[in-house]
């Protein structure tokens, strides 16, 4: 089996599509290990408990800078892969070197456009729609020691409407993050993803 950890930070709707891909057989031969909340009381945890997904909180009032070592010590030689499904904590040490290209986020711009630091959650939206950006969409990339760098795997675009608000466009991005975290998955337990000289590429 394909092992798999998600890492979370709020109401876990990319979680919950990963949970849906493992329940109806489209990520076939993978299941979620375990799912890590850098807060309590969080939905995403309420999610864990309703589908019977083992979960650990690592609070970041608590762990501060020491969040990645607990996660490594959690998962080292546990997983094949950590899923960054709307966490908010940067990952650094270690944890990185030891997964190397094993690590994925999905950020809601076509980066490199709205990321790095600070760009997060419905600001990347608000600078989108201020920008008067036509096009804008969802990223999955690997994670490496910076912010929002790491190679990128996976695209989808959607249209920005004059008339947009941060929120409108949000929810039209949303839609298609919870179809490309899904699919990025299937296509790393499949080993159809390869990286070279900082470049994905995928074999379908």
């Amino acid at each position: 089996m394909f092992k798999i950890a998600v890492l979370a930070s709020g109401g876990g709707t990319d979680f919950q599509s990963i949970i849906d891909g493992v329940e109806n057989g489209y990520l076939k031969n993978c299941t979620i290990e375990l799912l890590i909340t850098d807060r309590p009381d969080i939905y995403a945890l309420e999610r864990a408990k309703r589908h019977k997904v083992k979960y650990h909180v690592v609070d970041r009032k608590i762990y501060k800078d020491k969040i990645s070592d607990e996660i490594l010590k959690l998962l080292y030689g546990k997983v094949d892969l950590i899923v960054c499904a709307g966490w908010l904590s940067i990952l650094k040490g270690d944890l990185i070197s030891k997964f190397e290209n094993k690590i994925i986020n999905i950020h809601p711009s076509l980066i490199p456009a709205f990321c790095g630091d600070g760009m997060y959650g419905i600001k990347v939206h608000k600078n989108a729609v201020e920008k008067g950006v036509k096009v804008s969409g969802c990223t999955v990339h690997f994670v490496d020691t910076g912010t929002d760098s790491g190679p990128i795997i996976f695209q989808k675009a959607v249209p920005v409407y004059f008339e947009d608000t941060a929120e409108e466009l949000q929810k039209r991005i949303l839609k298609e993050e919870h179809k490309a975290l899904p699919e990025v998955i299937k296509l790393i337990s499949e080993n159809k993803v390869t990286v070279k000289s900082g470049k994905v590429k995928i074999c379908r």
